[in-house]
């Protein structure tokens, strides 16, 4: 498919974005800018996108999508519609989630949470998973590593929870960042008080995007930190465990 500027990347046969073998369709455009960030291309802002446009982009996206039905049938997968922040784009995100409905194609949403509370319980409702990042508690903090409030993204949490949607929730292990026993115990105590979750993915810190910021010519925050070691991830796991939650590492 060619480049458009909604769309900046397709990855074919992923398995860390959801269950089974999946399309994954990154969104241009996030209102975050997590010191982390795998995907700092992803910053530009996102274009409004008329209906011609729209007819143009979808049908070339799910194009792409149908090639790989038989994976998805194979595997229980389908395609995630990641970023960026696909909230920051709701008519493509709604029209690619009504058209793969239509195919009986598995459909995630992974968000940060950050946007309209409208848009991302009506996401939720077109869905069949939103895969959910909880990384910070702490306000100063959060706006310190993220540049953004806190409080939408929790709230917004507690409204997919009260209307049961299907969420799974993920914990991206930052070290020095997300990783204090006090961050991990406070997003134990929030989650235990104000959502029905209790399955949350670990995604340990990765390298892979270091050399974009290089070529974009952007201050790579994370250059001097290494992936978290296998025993802290562990001792992770356990801390939400003895807690009542299940685990699971990637994905």
């Amino acid at each position: 498919m060619p480049e458009n500027p909604y769309v900046f990347k397709i990855q074919k046969y992923s398995i860390h974005d959801g269950p089974g073998i999946r399309t994954t369709l990154f969104f241009q455009g996030c209102p975050l800018s997590c010191h982390w960030c795998h995907n700092p291309e992803s910053r530009a802002e996102s274009l409004k996108i008329n209906k011609e446009e729209m007819d143009k982009v979808s049908f070339a996206l799910m194009e792409e999508i149908e090639k790989d039905l038989i994976f998805y049938d194979d595997s229980g997968g389908g395609v995630t519609i990641s970023g960026g922040e696909p909230l920051s784009q709701p008519q493509l995100l709604f029209r690619l989630l009504d058209q793969c409905r239509e195919k009986e194609i598995h459909t995630c949403v992974d968000t940060s949470g950050y946007g309209a509370a409208g848009i991302l319980l009506k996401a939720a409702e077109k869905a069949d998973l939103i895969l959910y990042d909880i990384k910070l508690i702490d306000e100063k903090v959060h706006k310190k590593y993220t540049g953004k409030s806190v409080d939408l993204i929790l709230e917004n949490l507690k409204q997919l929870s009260r209307q049961k949607a299907a969420v799974r929730l993920r914990f991206p292990l930052i070290p020095r960042v997300t990783d204090t026993i006090e961050n991990i115990g406070r997003v134990i105590v929030f989650l235990k008080e104000n959502t029905i979750y209790r399955d949350i993915h670990i995604l340990p810190f990765h390298k892979t995007g270091e050399g974009k910021y290089l070529s974009l010519g952007r201050k790579n925050y994370m250059k001097d930190i290494q992936p978290p070691y296998r025993e802290k991830t562990a001792k992770v796991k356990k801390q939400f465990e003895s807690n009542g939650f299940n685990v699971a590492i990637g994905g």
